[in-house]
């Protein structure tokens, strides 16, 4: 018996298309997150994420074959991501993983991945006792 991918198990295409959809519902209501996204970048950006996350789950290679490797770190070099801007993506996301109404063993793999993929992305690190 082949096991399914977590791409599988999670919901396929359908799953992921409403998980980063319901994440940028939140980002566009959120200051910080909102103000790193040229107007113009929302859509784009939405259907990127979407295209990564299934990729990396197992699911179609399209990110892959329209970018090239991914490359995370290097692709939000640009952008301030301090540990507020990484609290504030983790407080969006989570809101859009709870509204997905996932299985618990899924829902903490993919949440383990995702805090895991947040910390990764901080690259200013706050003086110590600086104010955000």
């Amino acid at each position: 018996m082949t096991e399914l991918t977590p791409y599988a198990r999670f919901g396929g295409e359908v799953f992921f298309t409403a998980l980063v959809h319901d994440f940028y519902q939140q980002v566009t209501a959120d200051a910080q997150l909102r103000a790193m996204y040229p107007d113009d970048d929302l859509g784009p950006a939405e259907e990127r994420l979407r295209l990564f996350l299934q990729q990396y789950w197992g699911g179609p290679t399209t990110y892959s074959d329209e970018r090239g490797h991914p490359r995370l770190r290097m692709r939000h070099a640009p952008y301030r991501i301090d540990p507020r801007a990484r609290d504030r993506w983790l407080a969006c996301m989570r809101v859009a993983v709870n509204n997905q109404a996932m299985e618990p063993g899924d829902e903490a793999e993919l949440w383990t991945y995702l805090e895991n993929a947040a910390m990764a992305m901080v690259n200013v690190i706050p003086e110590p006792g600086a104010h955000p």
